[in-house]
Parts: structure tokens; sequence; C-alpha cells
């Protein structure tokens, strides 16, 4: 079905080409404001999206996993509520509401931005598959077989990523899932093994865990969350094996076999490490009934026949771009997860604000030193900004670090929510903010005002003697600083 702001009209001759300003191929957190903004200065725009509207963060990312673990929480609190002195008996979990009321706001999500896009003018939002099929033309082909072909001197690929498949033998016979069909899965897995330790893996298994599933993860690294300092890793460690989670480094899957809800992992026993995890494993194997592999995800490149138009790609298939996300292509964009590079979704609306400025209003923005930010989004949270202290001493860095429990804020005393630690890298000379590590209750808001800080050139010390609201999680600040 073809829609748009203005009612569609097919061209009546197949090889008639309909000219736009712009034409943007996926309608995700890059492709959909952009196009807004683009149709607002003025540009004849065409957006095609073969799917849903939103892209990988209202439809299977941010929106619907972040609804889910909302849900995880509150059983979590509920079979807590007892340290509160609230007694509750006879809950239980009903995993098909969950479900619906994770739909619900995915689905009032996509609608609301489906509609932004029909009601603008100056813009065509189009549904079908979009290949390359010259230098600057692209060809739709539409759910009833029919083409367009659409050209542009400025053409904006915002495609996203998909779950990558590794290649471990059995593994396609058996019922695996993937971080999107994980979410409409409608009963509770009575032990779930996840391939992969990734942020998705860690999320995933804290909510099934919290649902009241076993979970087993496999990292086939050797170190857990290798990204991050020692010290926070642990931290998260710990957090998730106390809630019951099994995590296993060293544990890479090398067969995968069974029927149905008997699905067995078998593990180079060469490099798998750390105890059991109860019936049905050992240090050689692990037995789940289901099974989700979050080993990473692959771009959405090739299928778009980026050779027609002379497209280059990296070695990993992701489309190669400069600073100002220009491929090699003069007038191709590449915006989002596609072109490589973090993998989030601020990440991809920044990308669109930095092509329009340059674009419409004649700006120099680069991706050149942008600052690195992002969230883990397990209970607590972690929010991350800037350089680790690994990095900033592999730089060569003069740092000071601050670190302190999350159990020395009093909030979080007083909210029973006292496991995490805060933890920030300072310039030595500067005293400036470099960095920060915030693993507690509402992690990602409290690394917020130290992002903002370092925005400011805001040093630490006038941070560690700010008057901040008592008693708040942001007061704790002045005594990470003081630890300095």
């Amino acid at each position: 079905m073809w829609l748009s702001g203005r009612a569609w009209r097919s061209p009546a001759n197949l090889a008639d080409m309909i000219k736009y300003d712009a034409v943007i191929i996926g309608a995700g957190q890059a492709g959909s404001p952009l196009a807004k903004k683009l149709a607002d200065a003025g540009w004849k725009v065409a957006i095609i999206e073969r799917q849903w509207v939103g892209g990988t963060c209202v439809n299977t990312g941010c929106t619907p996993t972040k609804t889910l673990i909302a849900s995880g929480r509150v059983a979590h609190l509920i079979r807590r509520s007892d340290e509160f002195g609230i007694h509750t008996r006879g809950s239980s979990i009903d995993i098909e509401a969950v479900i619906k009321r994770k739909n619900a706001v995915v689905l009032s999500s996509r609608e609301g931005s489906t509609k932004g896009l029909l009601e603008k003018s100056n813009l065509d939002l189009i549904f079908g598959n979009a290949v390359f099929s010259g230098p600057k033309e692209v060809t739709v082909t539409k759910e009833d077989g029919s083409r367009s072909i659409l050209t542009a001197e400025k053409i904006f690929i915002n495609t996203g990523t998909r779950a990558q498949l590794p290649p471990v033998p059995g593994l396609d016979s058996v019922h695996y899932l993937t971080s999107s069909s994980l979410l409409d899965l409608l009963e509770i897995p009575e032990h779930l093994v996840i391939m992969g330790g990734s942020y998705i893996a860690l999320e995933f298994g804290q909510f099934f865990r919290r649902l009241g599933s076993r979970v087993t993860i496999l990292e086939s690294k050797d170190t857990f969350l290798p990204k991050e300092d020692e010290d926070i890793a642990l931290e998260i460690r710990k957090i998730l094996e106390e809630e019951g989670l099994m995590i296993m480094t060293g544990a890479r899957v090398v067969k995968v076999s069974g029927e149905g809800k008997d699905i067995r992992l078998e593990l180079d026993t060469a490099t798998a490490a750390g105890p059991t995890a109860g019936p049905g494993t050992t240090r050689g194997s692990v037995t789940g009934s289901h099974l989700l592999v979050a080993t990473g995800r692959v771009p959405d490149a090739m299928a778009l026949n980026p050779a027609a138009a002379g497209i280059r790609l990296d070695d990993h298939g992701f489309i190669s771009v400069n600073d100002r996300l220009e491929t090699n292509v003069p007038g191709i964009f590449a915006l989002g997860d596609v072109k490589g590079g973090p993998q989030f979704t601020h990440i991809s609306y920044n990308d669109h604000l930095i092509v329009y400025k340059n674009l419409v209003e004649k700006g120099n923005e680069s991706i050149a030193g942008r600052t690195a930010i992002y969230c883990l989004f397990t209970d607590p949270e972690l929010g991350r900004v800037g350089l680790t202290e690994k990095e900033a001493r592999e730089k060569g860095i003069p740092i000071k670090v601050a670190t302190m429990p999350a159990s020395y804020i009093a909030r979080a005393e007083e909210n029973g929510e006292t496991k995490g630690l805060i933890k920030a890298i300072v310039h030595a000379d500067s005293k400036k903010i470099i960095g920060a590590a915030v693993l507690t209750a509402g992690g990602g808001e409290l690394m917020s005002i130290l992002q903002m800080a370092m925005m400011g050139d805001v040093t630490y010390d006038r941070i560690r003697d700010a008057v901040f609201a008592h008693p708040t999680f942001a007061e704790s600040l002045n005594n990470l600083f003081a630890r300095i």
C-alpha cells in the first residue's frame, strides 16, 4: 500500500521517473525527523519505508524493551515488598497482559510517528522495498508488485541493522529467538539460554529472571563487558548474579542441537569458565527450554544493491562515510546504525541534525570528536559518558578518579536502592570531567548532569561545592567529588 501526505498517483509508464529534491530510505530515528525538516525547508521529499515507521527504536528496540523492563521491575518490587512493610500475597504474572501493554505502547508511538509524516506538506511517505538502480536512482517495489523509480540529487540511507546469526553448527535446526521475535513470546521460559553477553542480553536476561525464568548467559569472551572498566563490569555482574542470573565467560558455543523445548548448546570446554547453572548444565554444555541469540547486529545495506550507485561498504558490510556522514558518492549520505560506529537511537537522531545543518543551514557540523554516551538499562541502570578510566590511561592523560558506592547516597538508602557504583574521571590539571560511569537507580539521569557539566566545561570542584536539593540522587555528586 502506498501512503503519502497527499493522494499518490502511480506513474502510468514504469519508465517514467519521479524527481525529488531528497529521497530518504528508511523511516528510523534519523530518516523521519530529517524528512520533516527538509520538507519544512521547502524541499520536495520522499521517504521510503519497508515495514513500519519509527525504525528499530520504536518497533523492536527501545520502546518495546523498556516497556517490558518496566513490567519486570514491578514484579521485582512486589517480590521485595515485605522489605518496605507492604505485605502482598497471591500476585501472579500474566505474560499475555505484559505483551499486550508493550504492543499498545509501541503502536501508539508508531502511529504518532506515521501521522506526523502523513500530515507534512512537501513530503510523500511511501511503503515498499527500495533498491538502487542507478547512481542517483531508487526503484521502489510495492506489496502488489508494482514499481516506481525515484530520483534525487540528495539521497539518505537510514536502514539500520538486524540480528546477527553466528555460524554455529546446528543453530538453524532448533527454534531460536532473536531480540525481535522474543518481544512477542507469550510464555515465560523455564530456562532461557542466551548466546552473547551484550547489553541486549543483560537487559532481556534480567527481565525474564524477574518473571521467574532461569537464565544462563554465555559470553564467548574471557572478560565480561570488556568495554567497561573492570570495577564497573564486576559490579554489574555481581548485581545480576545476586538476582539469580548465571553468567559464564569464556563459553564459546560450538554446536546446537535438540527439539522443541530441549535445546542443548555444547561449549568449547577449553575456554568455558564459571560454575554450573544447576540441573541440565555442566561446564561443557547447557540445556535450556528457549534460546536467545544476542551476538551482535549486522547492517541492512547489501539488500539496497549499493553497487548500482557505486556506494562503498567497509569490511563488515557497513556503509562507509566521512565525518559529515557523506558516502564516497557525493550527495548520498548514510545515517544511524547502517553506517557503523555506536548503534544508539540518540546517535541516529544526532546524525540527522548534522546533515540538516550542513545542507540547509550551511553549517560545518561533523561527527568527529562526538562524545560517547549511552545507557545500559538493567536495574540499576548504567549511564556512561566520555572516557573510561582504562581509555584515559591508555591515552596517557593525567587523571584523578573518584568512586563511591551507591549505598553512600542518602536517597538510595531511603528508597532501598543501594546497589551500584558511581565513578568519575577528571583531568588532573584542568579539573574538567572527561568521563563518568553511573551505575545506580536513575543512572542515566544522573549521568546526564555530568554530561552537561562536560559540555559547559564545569570543573569537578564547582560541582563538589555546589548546592543540590536534599535528599536527591544529584547531591551525591558533592560527596563523589569530595573523594578526590
